[in-house]
């Protein structure tokens, strides 16, 4: 029963992942292009990163559109982006340059684009089922972290918050190939096994 589940599974995966790589088939080099840079293929990737998403947001604090307006000019750039990338980007980056390392590239990066999804519908899930469950848990739970954040918000400018947020999300891919967040993670991890010791030390 469990290999059919896990198979199904299996099946499932590969079915969205198809999927999404035709509905994204128009934004191919695009999207791979944006993946070398995440990466950091080349050293100077992160600081280029950094860059124009700062100089984006300086942009947007001389401006300082209204909520409206910012949602507006945003959806207005997605929507043009949709109609032109698919019809330029064929131009741009040639359409008989497609190799199979390209293409096992960006089916890769669909399945993981995919099961992102399936991790975020997961703890949306365990969150639902922890309210049915542990009702009391969830209400502690949801009202802590709510309140952790607004006082985040209220001592961290909004739009400062924003910028760090994404910076940091942009950066992701890249510490993540270069393994400097599983360093540091383990750094912590053996700092907190050496407190934990020392405690146990301490409490004989």
């Amino acid at each position: 029963m469990m290999a059919e589940g896990d198979n199904k599974s299996v099946n499932m995966l590969a079915q969205e992942t198809a999927q999404l790589e035709e509905q994204l088939q128009g934004w191919g080099e695009v999207i791979l292009a944006g993946d070398r840079v995440v990466r950091w293929e080349k050293p100077w990737f992160p600081g280029a990163l950094v860059g124009v998403t700062t100089v984006l947001f300086m942009l947007i604090y001389y401006m300082d559109p209204s909520v409206l307006t910012g949602l507006s000019c945003s959806v207005m750039l997605l929507c043009l982006a949709d109609y032109l990338v698919p019809t330029l980007a064929p131009r741009i980056f040639g359409a008989n340059k497609w190799t199979t390392e390209q293409q096992q590239r960006f089916h890769d990066i669909c399945g993981n684009l995919v099961k992102t999804q399936r991790r975020v519908v997961g703890w949306w899930k365990r969150l639902c089922a922890l309210k049915e469950e542990k009702p009391k848990m969830y209400f502690a739970s949801v009202i802590s972290g709510l309140l952790a954040v607004a006082w985040i918000g209220q001592q961290v400018h909004n739009l400062f918050l924003t910028y760090l947020i994404v910076s940091f999300l942009l950066l992701l891919p890249g510490l993540n190939q270069h393994g400097i967040i599983s360093k540091y993670t383990a750094m912590a991890k053996r700092e907190i096994n050496k407190l934990l010791k020392q405690k146990e030390k301490k409490n004989e």
